[in-house]
């Protein structure tokens, strides 16, 4: 018996080993394990085949799941016995609700009320938003809300308080009609300096656009959108300055950055447009141009098409019209005419474009002469080397004539925004005549951030005389002189309009005289018809 010992010893363990592997080895296909599922504020154990995934799992056991349902763990683990499956009910529900948009409070100074009197140009109106939200609910409790839509019902009109400011400006006679723009609002004065009236209140005037019509009897002007800028910047409207209770009204266009002018001899308008972008400089130039009337503003005529815009296109070109309806276009890289009924352009010269290294494009300044046969814009100048011809920082003032085909530069190192302006017709005896403003850079080798001041001269270039400010104060900001469109009796030139400090000044070009108009410094933008 001692010798078959050891053999059964071999026997049981080998029996243990077995019992071992089968009591500790994983559920086989076809077997089930026993799981808990808690859903619903519930929980509850359940039999699955082993080997289920949640989603699995969850189908045997006849539970429901939506679409924005979540499980601990997720859908697509193994489960394995005494696992515990969780749920999370998720409720997405949308919600639209009318809101009412407070108006705005906006003060104006003006000097033409005794100081400290107030008194109401437009009673604030309150708008009203149809905004639609979105929550998010995990389990019967809101875990986020956010608005996904909201759609402007009725626009909220500011209320306007105009505060008296005390002016010691002698008022003066002018000729004609001068717009400006003041606080998001459109004002003119007529006759003297001492009548103004505010002829739009919005409050929401961008100065992108801002132009009367040659008469004077209309403004065209753009206003800010209340919708993303990414969607939509602007939009064109008009208002006609001799109605004593203006009713502006819609152009129909939008995303007007760069241009929009009247047509020489007619009741409409032409302008270019781009689309919004969200990254700098928020917009893509299309370089296009539409012609729209004032009276039938349903139907816009397309002059050009859609283009490139060569280089610097992006940033987009713009246009000059000729008294008698000719039409020049400007872009980074050149100067050329349009031609309207045939909708392609016609190059006259090139301009070296000038390298920013940033978000914006320079755009050479032109204008037409005042009699049709000439020119007058801005050009890029060369630098000695090493600096190269796009970085050059020298800009001169120069003239294209149409009678001769000449191409002369009339005033050395002006600054990049001379923006020369053209006087009316000048009768000096048989000769008629006109003369030119610009602007000269003070600092020409920084001249994009320079201060100028204000000069006129012949159009020929000659008689050069410095009109405003003084040589030893501060210059005024970039901007185009706007001249008067006659002179007055005993006056030995035209007006010439500016905005210094924010400010409107009148200097006369013939004396050098400069009249200061109003002091509430809020002016950013003029035009003078």
């Amino acid at each position: 018996m001692p010798r078959f010992k050891p053999r059964l010893n071999l026997i049981l363990f080998h029996l243990l080993f077995i019992w071992l592997i089968v009591a500790c080895r994983s559920p086989q296909l076809g077997e089930d394990v026993t799981i808990n599922i808690t859903v619903d504020s519930q929980t509850y154990a359940v039999d699955v085949p082993a080997g289920s995934t949640v989603s699995q799992a969850l189908q045997t056991a006849g539970i429901t799941v939506g679409n924005l349902d979540k499980t601990e763990p997720p859908f697509y683990t193994i489960i394995n016995e005494g696992d515990l499956i969780v749920i999370t009910r998720v409720q997405e529900i949308f919600d639209t609700e009318q809101v009412i948009v407070p108006f705005e409070r906006q003060i104006v100074r003006n000097e033409t009320l005794p100081d400290g009197e107030t008194r109401l140009v437009q009673a604030g109106v309150n708008g009203l938003e149809e905004v639609t939200t979105r929550r998010i609910l995990e389990d019967g409790v809101e875990v986020s809300k956010t608005t996904v839509k909201t759609v402007v019902i009725t626009e909220a009109l500011p209320e306007i308080v105009m505060v008296g400011a005390q002016a010691s400006f002698a008022p003066l006679n002018i000729p004609g009609t001068i717009a400006y723009l003041a606080g998001g609002n459109a004002w003119i004065i007529e006759g003297s300096t001492a009548n103004r009236r505010v002829i739009v209140s919005t409050g929401d005037l961008d100065g992108r656009i801002f132009t009367l019509s040659p008469n004077g009897e209309y403004l065209v002007y753009t206003r800010k959108s209340n919708k993303p800028t990414d969607e939509e910047i602007n939009t064109l409207w008009a208002v006609r300055t001799k109605n004593l209770d203006p009713k502006p009204f819609s152009l129909g266009a939008k995303n007007v950055v760069h241009f929009a002018a009247w047509i020489p001899g007619t009741n409409s308008v032409a302008y270019s447009t781009v689309e919004p972008r969200s990254t700098a400089p928020g917009w893509q130039a299309n370089n296009d141009l539409y012609r729209v009337s004032i009276t039938n503003t349903a139907s816009p005529r397309k002059l050009l098409s859609a283009n490139s815009g060569g280089v610097y296109g992006w940033w987009g070109m713009s246009f000059a019209y000729a008294p008698d309806g000719r039409l020049a276009y400007v872009r980074p890289d050149g100067i050329g005419l349009v031609d309207q009924d045939g909708g392609y352009l016609k190059p006259l010269l090139d301009i070296t474009p000038l390298n920013t290294h940033s978000d914006w494009a320079w755009i050479p300044p032109l204008v037409w002469g005042a009699d049709g046969n000439s020119l007058y814009f801005v050009s890029h100048a060369p630098a000695p080397a090493p600096i190269t011809s796009e970085e050059s920082p020298y800009f001169d003032l120069s003239a294209l004539s149409f009678s001769n085909e000449a191409n002369v530069t009339l005033v050395n190192s002006t600054g990049m925004f001379a923006y020369p302006s053209v006087s009316p017709i000048q009768n000096n005896g048989q000769e008629k005549s006109f003369q030119i403003a610009y602007l000269q850079s003070i600092f020409v080798e920084q001249s994009d951030t320079s201060r100028y001041r204000l000069i006129v001269m012949d159009r020929d270039g000659s008689n050069r005389r410095l009109l405003f400010p003084p040589a030893d104060t501060n210059g005024i900001e970039p901007q185009i002189p706007a001249w008067a469109p006659a002179a007055l009796s005993g006056q030995t030139g035209n007006f010439i309009a500016i905005v210094h400090q924010g400010n409107l000044w009148l200097i006369d070009s013939g004396s050098g005289n400069s009249y200061q108009v109003t002091g509430d410094g809020l002016i950013s933008e003029i035009d003078w018809k």
